[in-house]
């Protein structure tokens, strides 16, 4: 039944925009900020060496005796 539809106009024509003054994305200065992004980030970051797991701090056993909620030692 889409005789009881009325029919959509059609949209009006696009207009592009000029582009005589649009900057390049791949200018220096975007770059240096890259870079030195990069490099921040490089510094931040650290390996397996540093881990809880494998670092140092952790060469005694932990101390797992704990009193009882009654205050019997066990």
């Amino acid at each position: 039944m889409s005789f009881l539809m009325p029919k959509i106009p059609s949209p009006p024509p696009m207009i592009m925009p000029d582009v005589k003054d649009v900057p390049s994305f791949d200018d220096e200065e975007r770059k240096k900020e890259e870079l030195e992004r990069l490099q921040a980030s490089e510094l931040k970051r650290t390996g397996r060496r540093s881990t809880i797991k494998t670092g140092t701090g952790l060469l005694s056993d932990p101390e797992l005796y704990q009193k009882s909620l009654l205050g019997e030692e066990e």
